[in-house]
Order: C-alpha cells, then structure tokens, then sequence
C-alpha cells in the first residue's frame, strides 16, 4: 500500500479537493466539528460521574504526568475518506508542553498541537464517534480502552511497555548517560524528574543540559588518574545541578572514588547544596563558601570546571587552573564585559559602532583571548557548543586538556597569533593575563 504523505497544510487553510478531505475534528472551542457521528448513527450516552473512562483516565494521566502516547483506532465509519487513525505525542513548542495530535486516512497526514484541555475535549469528541478503539501509554501502565455502546467501557490494564523518550522536543530519542525512565537520585531531588523515572516535561532542557555536560566530561575522562580518587574544584557552582551530574558520572557511573568542592559565594545555596549532598550520601563531595582567588586546596585538582562565571570570575577559575596545573578545564563563560568597555567605536569601524553587535562581538573575541592564553601554556584547546541558543546565548564552552609541551616554532607561531588579536582589540594587558603573571 502506498505511503501516506505528510502534510505541512494547516487545517484552517482550504483545500482544492473538498469531497476528498478527511473529516478531521476540529478544536472543541470551535463552532463546528469534522469528525461527529455520521446520520442514523446511534448517539453516545452520557458517560456516568463515577464511570471509569477512556476520559478519565487520560484526564489523570495528563494531570499526574504519566503520559506518554495515546492511539485511537478502529474506525467506526468505512468510507474511503474516513480517518483510519489518530496518534497523540507529548512535545514541546517555545518551552511550553503540547500534544500533537496527528489524523491518518489513505492520503493524507495531518497535525494539530493541543493542550492538556484540547487534548481531553478532542478525544471525548471522536472516540465513539469515529474511533472503538483506545490504546493509552503511560509510564505507570499499558490500557486498551474498547466503546461498547450503552454499557460501562471495556478496560483491560498491562505492564508499561514504553519508556519515555528523549523529551518532548521533535527529534527522535537519544541514549544518554543518564537514561530518561530511569528514577535518578539527584534528578528527582533536584525537581527535574519524578520519583518514577519521568522527566518532568518542563525540565527536559535542563535535562539535556547535564547530559550534555556529562559528554563533555566523558571525553576528558583518559586525561585523568586511572586510579585514585579523582579530585574536582567547580568554581562558582550556583545550584549544582552539574556538580551533583559529576558526582553522580564518577560514582555511579565509573565506580570511582573522588573528591569534589563546589565553591560559591552565597550562603543560603551552599546550605541547600550541601542539605541535598548529606540527603543523598554523596561521598566525597561537599560545598564551601568561598572566592575564587583565594581558595586553596587541599590537595592537587586534576579537574577545574567553571560554568556561566559572570565576567571576570571566569578569567579567575582559568587563572586558578594553570596554577594549579590541572589535567584538563571545563568553563562555560558568561557576561564578558572586560574587552566589550575596552573597544573603541573605530577599533572596527561598521562593526563596534553598533552597540549589540559591538557586545556579542566582545564576547567571541574575550573567548579567543582565552583559547589562545590556554593554547600557550600548554593546554589543547577547543571551543564547543555547550548547549541550544534556545534555551541560553551563553553556550560556548572551553574545554582544555594539559599536553606536552609543544615544540619551539609552534610556541612562536600561538604567540604570534595570540599577540595579533590583542592590537587588533586594542587590548595591552587584561584580567586574565594580569593575574596569571602577578602569581606566576
């Protein structure tokens, strides 16, 4: 049988064949809709306040975030323009959750975005109508719902077959270090997923956020001791949601013993960051109330990580690194305002005499300046996309690994380069340099 094609069509917009449009329901605030009981047709009875329902129990999924698919099938009407199936997805559109509902018949296949609302309004309209059928998915449970006219409907419940998938994003499912369906400790405390495994459908970009930065941390894993506790500094570690993910990937993950110390300067969230680590028995990691230039560990850092440092205070974890010669540096920057106030209107004249343009321009080059201050101290560079525009501007993130030192004409040729771009900035010192050669 031929394939149904998609199509990009909204259903408001007119099509050249009217006779051959499927009778796809419309939205039930809408005055009219395409998918009611054909004529002669019995109507469906009212279903009765305490009946357990196709309704109810989508209405209680919905509700307790349990949700994960939703099938109607077996058509009720057996003309050649008839909807053969509606499939429903979770997704998520602008941050925000939706249900796609998406109508099958022979030649066509189209799509509506619904909320929790529309989605239970749009199903009491077709099912019994247009549909005998009901399949439910949710992470709790597998349910086939059958209409049987006139009498309570016919409910049969299995074991949950489906796991939740990547998110509710369109892209297809991706296997992550920490898996979705899983209940994760951390995750749960933290509010990103619940106590069943699911993730909280708002909470999927930051979701993928720590399983992005646990890739980034993977790949530096071969720079580090093979055996030994692994020791960890995160400068500025705000709400911790990374520096738990770390302990959790060392720990549970590899088995390996370590030492992690997240460093911030406010007392009510090193209070709940360590709270949470002493609910959890995270061994080997704790929270202390602290600057950055004035920490001091207690014993050799291989790991420095530095994420969304406001300004400077970045330039003072990369500082802090080189001294301490750490195996390898993660640091996602964040306002860099240093080299932005230091541009003049002509340094590139059509370029820095536009504010915004001059300000996301600053940001790039400071992140160069970096790269190549690291590139010269021995330290193999990469600048990466930590994370979607979508969701935050500031997803660059520099990751550094310690090599051997390189040989003399490349030396020469990084400080060249690195050289250049700061008459070009205009720059003669700045923050970073400054300090690493006040402690040097």
């Amino acid at each position: 049988m031929p394939r149904a094609k998609s199509s990009s069509k909204s259903r408001s917009q007119p099509y050249s064949d009217v006779a051959s449009r499927p009778p796809v329901p419309k939205r039930p605030d809408r005055p009219k809709s395409r998918a009611t009981a054909k004529p002669g047709e019995k109507k469906k009875p009212a279903e009765k306040p305490s009946e357990v329902t196709l309704i109810t129990l989508l209405a209680s999924a919905l509700r307790d975030r349990t949700f994960l698919r939703l099938v109607l099938s077996q058509p009720l009407s057996k003309a050649e323009t008839a909807i053969s199936k509606v499939t429903v997805r979770l997704i998520e559109i602008g941050g925000e959750t939706k249900y796609q509902w998406t109508v099958r018949s022979k030649s066509q296949e189209l799509h509506d975005n619904l909320t929790a609302d529309e989605l239970v309004m749009q199903t009491k309209t077709v099912f019994g109508a247009n549909f005998g059928d009901a399949h439910l998915f949710t992470t709790e449970a597998d349910l086939t719902v059958r209409w049987n006219y006139g009498k309570p409907q016919r409910i049969k419940r299995k074991p949950p077959t489906q796991s939740p998938s990547e998110g509710a994003g369109h892209n297809r499912q991706k296997q992550y270090l920490i898996p979705a369906g899983v209940p994760c400790p951390f995750l749960i405390e933290i509010g990103v997923m619940l106590p069943s495994g699911q993730v909280r459908p708002t909470m999927y970009h930051k979701f993928r956020q720590i399983n992005r930065y646990l890739e980034f941390v993977q790949d530096v894993l071969p720079q580090l001791p093979a055996t030994g506790p692994i020791h960890v500094v995160d400068f500025g570690c705000g709400k911790s949601y990374l520096t738990f993910a770390l302990h959790h990937l060392f720990t549970k993950i590899h088995e390996r013993e370590v030492s992690i110390t997240g460093l911030d300067l406010k007392s009510d969230v090193i209070e709940d960051c360590s709270r949470i680590a002493k609910a959890l028995q995270c061994e080997g990691l704790r929270f202390q109330i602290g600057r950055i230039e004035s920490f001091t560990p207690e014993s050799h850092v291989h790991l420095a990580v530095s994420l969304h440092a406001c300004d400077t205070a970045t330039d003072d974890a990369l500082a802090a690194a080189l001294r301490w010669k750490c195996e390898a540096i993660l640091a996602v920057p964040c306002c860099q305002h240093e080299v932005c106030q230091a541009l003049g209107k002509q340094t590139l004249p059509g370029l820095t005499e536009y504010g915004i343009l001059k300000e996301r321009f600053a940001s790039l080059a400071t992140d160069a300046l970096r790269a190549q201050f690291l590139e010269l101290h021995g330290y193999r560079t990469q600048v990466l996309e930590f994370i979607e525009t979508e969701h935050t501007p500031k997803n660059l993130l520099l990751r550094a690994v310690r090599r051997q030192e390189p040989a003399a004409p490349e030396m020469a040729a990084r400080r060249a380069a690195y050289d250049q771009l700061k008459e070009v900035l205009g720059l003669s010192k700045w923050h970073l340099e400054e300090i690493e050669s006040a402690t040097s």
